[in-house]
């Protein structure tokens, strides 16, 4: 992870420098930060007709997604591009995509 400090407590990355970590086959996660209480970013991408391996579980807190393109469905509706998702802790679903799709994922309790 590629992250230069240019003020006190301020944080960048790129996501071309981030290191990639293949989570099931298509589906590809890139972390971009890490805070000191847990806190964590990442960007998730997904080839088309990609499936999650069983239920995504929202543990120990919740998980925030917003889909910077293509489609992303949860299992139950499709978001498309520019969608914002907040699920709460303890919530669950099993991540999919047709089209494809990069996400946006912020853990705000890691």
């Amino acid at each position: 992870m590629t992250t230069e400090q240019s003020a006190p407590g301020y944080a960048w990355s790129n996501v071309q420098d981030a290191p990639v970590r293949e989570l099931f086959p298509g589906i590809r996660l890139r972390p971009l930060w890490s805070g000191d209480a847990g806190a964590k970013a990442f960007v998730l991408q997904m080839d088309p007709n990609t499936c999650w391996e069983g239920v995504d579980v929202h543990e120990p807190g919740p998980e925030e997604v917003f889909v910077v393109s293509g489609t992303f469905n949860d299992g139950d509706r499709d978001y498309p591009a520019g969608s914002f998702i907040h699920a709460p802790a303890g919530s669950s679903h099993v991540p999919q995509t047709s089209t494809g799709c990069t996400l946006f994922l912020f853990y705000p309790e890691g």
